[in-house]
């Protein structure tokens, strides 16, 4: 919708994140590190294959619905309890951790890219990218959780008494 223009208020709760589930992680520093090895890795590859079709001068189709979704910033409802969702967290954390040490450009091209479709792009099978949401309004229920179900349903976020943190993240 939002590459036809139709730049849609939408209220995502509990979306589901594909990737390994850092966020889990309980020491902060391993888990800042992990985040930072996984974003040069990923930077690298991106760059290395850029170099490899350097001569088309065309933009890749990550890049291309990366700058389309910017314009798009949905509501995301999450639960750190809840496995499925948690990592949306860590990433727009890790993001900005990472424009305030200076490279915001490394986890740029990380986050238009992963290893998987890096991969498949190197067989020739780019496509369009599933993981991309470069901007949102995050809204954290930190509320305790008595369990993982508890945690990944609806019903948690019309309790009178939550405790909410509401952050904007704005990428382009």
């Amino acid at each position: 919708m939002v590459k036809k223009g139709a730049f849609l208020d939408s209220f995502l709760f509990n979306p589901p994140f594909v990737a390994a589930p850092i966020e889990g992680i309980r020491d902060e520093r391993v888990k800042h590190g992990f985040r930072i090895a996984r974003s040069v890795i990923t930077a690298g590859l991106a760059i290395a294959m850029k170099a490899k079709t350097e001569g088309n001068n065309q933009r890749s189709v990550a890049e291309e619905s990366f700058n389309i979704l910017s314009s798009w910033t949905p509501y995301l409802f999450v639960n750190p309890g809840d496995h499925v969702c948690s990592e949306y967290i860590g990433y727009f954390q890790h993001r900005r951790n990472m424009e305030d040490l200076g490279a915001g450009f490394i986890e740029k091209l990380a986050t238009q890219n992963s290893i998987g479709d890096l991969f498949y792009k190197a067989l020739g099978w780019e496509s369009e990218p599933l993981h991309l949401l470069p901007s949102a309004d995050l809204i954290v229920n930190v509320s305790p959780s008595p369990d993982f179900k508890y945690a990944h349903g609806i019903s948690q976020w019309w309790q009178p008494d939550l405790n909410l943190q509401c952050n904007k993240y704005r990428y382009s």
